[in-house]
């Protein structure tokens, strides 16, 4: 058995990436990282200081203010933003939406990636995003490239919303998931797209526990 393995799962918004690579780390012993949730963090450090984030240059020009600190707590990632725990404070479809916006940035993903591959470099972990197997843990032994359908992922964003006890509209939440996937697949830098020898599954008809179950016994093949 190797003593160091990652896992490097991307997909688009709502295939249920995260709720999968929990289940897989949780199984394997493993950290997980979620590193959509640091994006989304640039996103409301934004939105915070008021600043567009859709600009560019004000992004870029913020980010040496950035006080973002990544913490593994009991094996859970906890996100802290000038010193806030912004874990959940993140998880909305507004911030979301500037996540995308802000990740199109070649200097915001720099950071980000130095970040992610050094919480990586001593670890076992379970890491997802859009460009994990292409970009930032390129190595990566066991790569995942996790799909579903558009209606299939909006039905699973509006259940994570009615659990927070939220409401939202299921047409607009399919067009926000439709603009998103148009931005991630068409970006200037590190698009999501599905690394030539990842595996590509489908749980557009799968339970979060069969995928996860899949990815761990490929793991536990290529862990021998």
């Amino acid at each position: 058995m190797v003593k160091h393995f990652t896992i490097a799962i991307d997909g688009p918004a709502g295939s249920g990436k995260s709720t999968v690579a929990k289940m897989v780390a949780r199984e394997l012993g493993f950290l997980y990282m979620d590193t959509g949730a640091m994006y989304r963090t640039v996103a409301y450090f934004c939105r915070k200081h008021q600043i567009d984030w859709t600009d560019e240059a004000k992004v870029v020009a913020a980010l040496p203010k950035l006080q973002m600190n990544v913490q593994l707590l009991d094996g859970k990632q906890h996100i802290f933003l000038e010193g806030e725990d912004v874990t959940d404070l993140v998880r909305t479809p507004e911030i979301g939406k500037g996540a995308s916006s802000v990740g199109t940035f070649l200097p915001v993903r720099e950071c980000m990636v130095r970040l992610q591959q050094s919480l990586a470099a001593d670890v076992s972990v379970v890491m997802d995003g859009r460009d994990i197997g292409t970009k930032v843990l390129p190595d990566a032994p066991l790569k995942i490239y996790l799909d579903a359908g558009v209606e299939e992922r909006a039905r699973r964003r509006m259940g994570e919303l009615a659990e927070r006890g939220e409401t939202a509209d299921f047409a607009e939440i399919c067009q926000q998931i439709r603009q998103r996937d148009e931005q991630d697949m068409h970006r200037t830098h590190s698009p999501l797209v599905q690394a030539e020898d990842a595996v590509f599954l489908d749980s557009t008809s799968m339970t979060a526990e069969e995928v996860a179950q899949r990815i761990i016994a490929l793991a536990k093949e290529r862990m021998e």
